[in-house]
């Protein structure tokens, strides 16, 4: 019998410094031997993905394709909204200690590089991005050079990949006598930042410009996430299905003056890569304690309000570009309906 108890007291010290060390969202171990709660939350952190079940080409004899928008401004949406992070002026990211919100496991994703960043628009088009809004497709991957390397040890990528988890700040105002003069590392006088005074190494001293203030998204600036994905009926099983292709978060656009003036795309990732990431963090159930819900479980569920803005079409265009208002909520409605119905008039009662 002690033996018995020993062991058993041993598999329990594994599991508790096992949690501790779990490559997923926050776990209620915060030190060697203590455990914040009853138990310890175990499924969740280390539960393996659940494949998609394999659909033939055959076996589809009908699909369809929409765009939807999740607004996480809605109630039923609050899930994937907080707990909000947040991010000092120094830079010093603070998390929530039981879970994260979905923009936080994102960023936090991309930089350990578990997930590949799709830019919304083609970079080489620069500020050209209405000429090709096509990220959806999932046509520009942002990679390091070498694969080898990641988000903290390829500076090029690294600065890639920042442009679109954060904003840069404005230009300087300070401007150098001399339009034409350079600066001691080759560059002119139109970097961002303010001027600054230095002493080279000869003594004699030189303007130079710091870096940007970088202004890095968080939680509460993700206003939408919107998602590409295709409805099918497959006869091998019989059922309707759906499956997410893509997630993009979205934020406000301002002006100068702080107006908010549109949405903005900011990437694209690839949802079934996603599913990885999304299956080992929790989501807030607030009914019961016990029944949290990873972000994976979530999707999966359709466990999220979404309004759909396009649909496949002859013309390939949005529903606001002929819809406006209430309109446009009805017309979302009715596609919606229509993807119900093709289920329903499968069978004969």
């Amino acid at each position: 019998m002690k033996k018995v108890l020993i062991v058993c007291l041993f598999l329990v010290g594994l599991t508790v410094n096992a949690q501790i060390n779990v490559d997923a969202g926050p776990v209620n171990v915060p030190v060697d031997g203590i455990i914040d709660g009853v138990f310890i939350k175990e499924h969740i952190a280390t539960k393996r993905m659940v494949p998609y079940t394999h659909v033939r080409e055959a076996d589809v004899i009908w699909s369809r394709r929409v765009w939807e928008s999740i607004d996480l401004r809605e109630k039923i949406n609050h899930p994937l909204y907080y707990p909000l992070d947040d991010i000092s002026g120094d830079g010093t990211w603070t998390k929530n200690g039981s879970r994260l919100s979905l923009w936080t496991v994102i960023r936090q994703s991309i930089m350990e590089d578990k997930l590949t960043v799709f830019s919304p628009f083609d970079p080489e088009l620069l500020g050209l991005v209405e000429l090709a809004n096509d990220g959806d497709m999932l046509k520009y991957p942002i990679k390091p050079s070498d694969p080898s390397l990641g988000y903290f040890s390829d500076t090029i990528y690294k600065r890639q990949v920042s442009q679109y988890l954060a904003t840069v700040g404005q230009a300087g105002t300070v401007k150098l006598i001399d339009e034409n003069e350079k600066l001691p590392d080759g560059s002119d006088n139109n970097n961002f930042g303010q001027a600054l005074i230095v002493t080279l190494p000869d003594g004699s001293t030189s303007f130079v410009y710091d870096a940007p203030d970088t202004n890095w998204y968080q939680s509460e600036d993700i206003v939408q996430y919107r998602l590409k994905e295709d409805w099918f009926f497959d006869k091998q099983r019989s059922v309707l299905d759906v499956r997410i292709i893509a997630i993009a978060p979205v934020v406000y656009t301002k002006d100068k003056n702080g107006t908010i003036s549109g949405m903005e795309e900011l990437f694209w990732l690839y949802f079934p890569h996603c599913r990885y990431v999304f299956n080992n963090y929790f989501t807030h159930n607030d009914k019961n304690n016990a029944q949290w819900m990873s972000f994976d479980d979530l999707f999966w569920k359709r466990r999220f309000n979404a309004v759909i803005y396009k649909q496949n079409n002859t013309y390939d265009r949005k529903i606001e570009s002929y819809r406006a208002g209430v309109d446009a909520l009805y017309e979302s409605e009715a596609i919606k309906n229509e993807i119900r119905n093709i289920e329903h008039d499968v069978w004969s009662f």
